[in-house]
């Protein structure tokens, strides 16, 4: 929702990651699940619904009453209030057509530089035919292997998405880098682990616990990012 994304901006973090969807009438919207039971006071299909009847639900009350009438929000609407200068990992939860309606609104809105899609190789490639520059997170065979590390090379993606174990492999993760490939790894809400983890070069740990994983991440020496808006 916008309200955790403000807070993760204000906490500072450096990158945020959000899942995208259609709807029935092909507008992108955030939704983790493909139905709505789970984040709103609605059931059914994401798929089933046009943005009007999805903009009616509330995606806040299950959190508590403070967050009562929160909205779920559009890709647009996400886009509008993000920094600059964070990085948006935007995670497809559909194929091609999802893939294309997403990279437009990117490239519209002027994120290119800082958004890239977390997808498999179907729909990197159908995006890719509109905008050839858009960036790329491979989520074709998520592990956490040289393999993946090679696929991901092979993929010419931007990003890697390591998942899997306590800890990831720096030789792994230095083959990555040399070929230009930021390192993501999901998830952890671990001190102990997220401390291994930049130890050994990952630089985006994926984490529900934003303070407590950012104070780790100072005491490693890295700073929170300090947001620059439009």
């Amino acid at each position: 929702t916008i309200s955790a994304f403000q807070e993760a901006i204000r906490l500072g973090a450096h990158m945020i990651e959000l899942d995208v969807a259609l709807t029935q009438d092909q507008h992108v919207i955030l939704m983790h699940d493909s139905t709505i039971d789970r984040t709103t006071n609605g059931t059914g299909k994401v798929s089933d619904f046009s943005l009007t009847e999805i903009k009616q639900l509330d995606a806040g009350i299950h959190k508590g009453s403070k967050f009562a009438g929160t909205k779920v929000p559009t890709l647009e609407e996400t886009l509008a209030i993000m920094p600059v200068n964070i990085w948006i990992n935007v995670h497809l939860k559909g194929n091609a057509n999802l893939a294309k309606a997403t990279a437009r609104i990117i490239h519209a809105e002027g994120r290119i530089h800082q958004c890239f899609l977390a997808c498999g190789s179907n729909e990197i490639e159908a995006a890719r035919s509109l905008y050839p520059e858009i960036k790329h997170c491979n989520m074709e065979r998520q592990a956490n292997s040289l393999q993946y590390v090679q696929e991901t090379i092979n993929m010419r993606a931007e990003f890697i998405q390591l998942l899997g174990g306590n800890h990831a492999d720096p030789a792994h993760i230095e083959t990555a880098k040399q070929q230009n490939i930021q390192i993501n790894y999901c998830c952890t809400n671990s001190a102990e682990v997220i401390r291994r983890l930049f130890d050994a070069g990952v630089q985006f740990p994926l984490v529900d616990d934003v303070e407590g994983m950012l104070l780790e991440a100072e005491a490693c020496g890295i700073p929170r990012l300090k947001p620059i808006h439009r």
